[in-house]
């Protein structure tokens, strides 16, 4: 029995926690815990606290049953997924402040380990394949299974990226085998855009910028832009990884405004660039090839910042 299954047996009430703007990993694996939890210990009190989700992720079951304000009732178990460290769980922070126990289940390489006990894999190419290996799988329902392989595709790019490993394949084919319809989860999660979504990816693709040698790119979407279009951060996903694709890129820099000279970025490497080290300097945190944090100042001044750390990098490996 797993580190995990044991908490859960021992506690009565549970509170399950992701980051703030969820992912398909960090919705995935929530909901996999949530759906887990409620098939085999149908006895006990489970919720799942997290921001406003995609409506792409609906098909999940539990969507619906997301709630995005704490009541104030400290747990027994708080279990937090897909969160690299304490202050991305936002305003649900004081929810595993006074839960009874604790525990954390992530693969992001910046978790130092925040929770009473902490089940951290970097090598994993997901929090959901890690989750996968915690459960008992004979216990796991079609339902759990569409949620990890949900979080899975999402955070391997459907098994594209370079954290993809056969320990990965071997966790996706044994939920296959559960019956879920895995071509339906990759093209209505995964690739699926609406209309508006096809446009602002256009705009942000048109006024893209190349930058060192064309080795990197960046585009913004402002929030006038966002207003014009009618869109919100929800709707941006997928941006900077067409900037990643394109011929001849290293690093894909995408840049959203939150508020009046502050942005939230993403960025992406191929080979190279560690971008989880330069997110983890200005308080962010990610993968080696995925990462991400939140910058002030103007659009210069985030990029002149962040070009000074992807060409260091970049320079380093020249001399290699």
């Amino acid at each position: 029995m797993t580190k995990l299954e044991e908490m859960i047996q021992r506690a009565g009430t549970i509170a399950v926690l992701g980051h703030v703007n969820p992912d398909g990993d960090c919705i995935g694996s929530c909901l996999a815990v949530y759906n887990y939890i409620k098939d085999q210990y149908p006895q006990k009190q489970t919720a799942v606290y997290l921001e406003a989700a995609d409506q792409k992720f609906s098909y999940l079951r539990g969507f619906e049953e997301i709630r995005g304000q704490w009541e104030g009732e400290a747990a027994d178990l708080c279990v937090c997924v897909d969160c690299s460290d304490r202050e991305r769980l936002g305003p649900f922070v004081s929810c595993l402040d006074q839960a009874a126990e604790s525990v954390c289940v992530d693969h992001h390489v910046t978790n130092e380990g925040y929770a009473g006990e902490n089940i951290i894999e970097p090598a994993a190419s997901s929090t959901c394949e890690v989750l996968f290996y915690q459960f008992e799988e004979e216990r796991i329902s079609k339902a759990a299974a569409e949620c990890l392989y949900t979080g899975i595709i999402h955070d391997t790019g459907v098994f594209k990226y370079s954290n993809t490993t056969s320990r990965t394949m071997e966790a996706a084919g044994r939920l296959m085998a559960k019956g879920i319809p895995f071509s339906d989860i990759i093209d209505d999660s995964f690739y699926r855009k609406t209309y508006l979504q096809s446009q602002i990816l256009g705009r942000a693709l048109l006024e893209s910028i190349s930058f060192l040698d064309k080795r990197c790119i960046f585009s913004v979407v402002r929030r006038k832009d966002m207003d014009f279009y009618g869109v919100d951060k929800n709707d941006l996903g997928g941006i900077v990884e067409q900037l990643r694709i394109i011929e001849g890129v290293e690093c894909a820099i995408f840049l959203y405004e939150t508020a009046p000279h502050t942005y939230k970025v993403s960025m992406r490497s191929n080979r190279i660039v560690d971008v989880s080290r330069i997110a983890a300097y200005f308080g962010g945190g990610g993968h080696i090839r995925a990462a991400g944090c939140t910058m002030s100042g103007s659009i210069h001044d985030v990029i002149n910042n962040l070009s000074l750390h992807i060409e260091k990098q970049l320079r380093e490996s020249e001399h290699v």
